[in-house]
């Protein structure tokens, strides 16, 4: 069965962070919808315009996973978001797997989804959302996954790859030949 994947795309959102998990997926043949929070046409922070597949709906519900990339005003514009927030803390209660990086996790740290839960984001803004999670354990690692939860998270643009390849494998996914392509592991070998 192919593999079904949503990146939510908000207004102000860190493009790279977005694309990178698009395009890794698509490469790997997991059907992967680019979904506006609002329209299908999405301005990225730095002013690249997206163009979505479709927009947040109840079908966010099927996918096997949804990944929130961030960009500070993207991120904020997925907190605020009252129809995704209730979409995303149904797919957690039916443990689904849930994604988000940079500054997104605030967004999951609003609806709850970071409770008890293993998680990292941007260097800084963890302290900003302290005072919403309630027993999280915040990680400074590149990737964490948290297998209980169901939740991948990330730090930042540079990470984007390994996010997008963490995200792969939890969806079962063997990235070994991809990462070799893309000459991923010949960064790690050679930094």
């Amino acid at each position: 069965m192919i593999k079904k994947a949503a990146v939510i795309l908000a207004p102000g959102c860190e493009e790279i962070e977005a694309l990178s998990v698009v395009d890794v997926l698509r490469r790997l043949n997991v059907k992967c919808d680019m979904v506006g929070l609002f329209e299908t046409k999405v301005d990225g922070d730095h002013g690249i315009l997206l163009t979505c597949d479709k927009t947040v709906d109840e079908s966010l519900l099927d996918y096997d996973l949804v990944a929130f990339p961030g960009g500070l005003k993207g991120a904020q514009n997925l907190r605020d978001s009252s129809k995704l927030e209730k979409l995303m803390v149904k797919r957690q209660k039916d443990g689904k797997w849930n994604a988000a990086m940079c500054a997104a996790p605030m967004a999951f740290a609003r609806y709850g989804l970071l409770d008890g839960a293993k998680y990292t984001m941007y260097p800084g803004m963890n302290d900003d959302i302290s005072s919403e999670v309630d027993n999280g354990s915040f990680k400074e690692d590149v990737v964490v996954i948290d297998e209980e939860k169901h939740l991948v998270t990330s730090r930042g643009p540079a990470t984007a790859l390994a996010y997008a390849y963490a995200i792969a494998e939890v969806l079962g996914i063997d990235t070994k030949a991809i990462k070799h392509g893309m000459l991923y592991d010949f960064l790690l070998e050679n930094n």
